[in-house]
């Protein structure tokens, strides 16, 4: 005997634009920042592009083995009563965490940006200061 196959239906719900909007400043998607990283004989660099967005405004942490850079792009065109044909550009909250090497001076490290680029570099430590000194925990700003 044949089996009746199911009638599937489907259910859609129409969430309220002002849920839609509430939902999203509740759970903002977060951005990643994109870098460069290397090393050359004598410091670790981290290059990123950040374009729009002003060092002051920038959080850049060293903790442990760990350099955490966070901040906000704000969209200056972004107004009810503009209709985009294209919305590519990631305006919000972004951060990137970049582990760091055992043999860095965290606490000699140096921010600049430049151009829209943004460059930390974090000097190298000698053989003998890296049997010396502890790692320790910086805040750059």
């Amino acid at each position: 005997m044949p089996k009746k196959a199911k009638e599937k239906k489907e259910v859609s719900a129409e969430v309220p634009a002002e849920a839609k909007a509430d939902h999203h400043q509740i759970f903002e998607q977060e951005g990643e920042l994109v870098c460069d990283v290397f090393e050359n004989g004598k410091e670790f660099v981290v290059l990123a592009a950040i374009a729009g967005v002003a060092i002051k405004d920038l959080d850049i942490s060293v903790e442990k083995d760990m350099m955490v850079i966070k901040g906000k792009r704000v969209s200056p065109h972004d107004h009810p009563e503009n209709r985009f044909f294209y919305k590519e550009c990631w305006w919000g909250p972004f951060s990137k965490k970049v582990v760091l090497p055992e043999n860095v001076d965290t606490g000699a490290a140096d921010a600049s940006m430049d151009k829209g680029i943004l460059t930390v570099r974090i000097p190298k430590l000698s053989e003998q200061a890296q049997k010396e000194e502890p790692q320790q925990q910086v805040e750059i700003s």
